[in-house]
């Protein structure tokens, strides 16, 4: 059988994307430290964590989130804008709560602590990017990290994110972004990076 390459054009998600979307990310996500420790069973792991992405994109980041994806990859970014509203209602983290079982409490304690690092100036906010490793090396995931750098640097506004995969921190760090602390999650959960991209002038200015 002849592999036949996805594009990696980047176009704007809808409603309509969250099948796509939450099966590209349940893919992405499976060896990620912070999703292993929210989704311990193997034998669970993807169908929770495509319940977990179609909830946070249905319900949360499609409505105030800038969503974009290609044919293999996703990423969800909040404007400072839209970063009031994208904290989650009380019928979403119902619903994550019966997603992650008895893991909610070990979750919930895990944005808290997350929350208490982030950045208190404007900025953008890359709440969740991933592509499928079927996918690795075609530059979906440099595609859709540009596309969302170039609207925060045309804002003249820095980037935040947070990682608990320590090999994806050079992929960031290529893209300009800098670790500024390392956040150990309680309940003995992994190390997350808070990282952090100073705004760059638009090419050709």
């Amino acid at each position: 059988m002849i592999y036949m390459a996805i594009t990696n054009t980047v176009t704007k998600a809808t409603v309509a994307d969250a099948q796509l979307i939450s099966r590209t990310l349940a893919f992405a996500f499976d060896d990620d430290p912070m999703m292993r420790w929210f989704f311990p069973e193997d034998s669970t792991r993807e169908a929770d964590l495509g319940r977990y992405f179609t909830t946070l994109f249905t319900r949360q980041y499609v409505h105030h989130g800038v969503c974009e994806r290609t044919g293999a990859a996703a990423a969800f970014w909040v404007s400072p804008e839209g970063q009031a509203k994208a904290v989650p209602d009380a019928e979403t983290i119902e619903e994550l709560q019966n997603i992650l079982g008895d893991r909610a409490p070990l979750f919930r304690d895990a944005v808290v602590a997350a929350a208490e690092h982030a950045p208190t100036e404007p900025h953008w906010y890359l709440a969740v990017i991933g592509a499928d490793p079927a996918a690795r090396g075609q530059g979906h995931g440099a595609a859709l990290l540009r596309s969302g750098l170039a609207e925060a640097d045309a804002a003249g506004l820095p980037v935040y994110l947070e990682s608990s995969k320590p090999s994806n921190l050079p992929f960031y760090e290529h893209f300009g972004f800098a670790v500024r602390e390392e956040v150990r999650l309680p309940g003995g959960g992994p190390v997350l990076w808070a990282m952090r991209r100073e705004p760059r002038p638009p090419a050709g200015e």
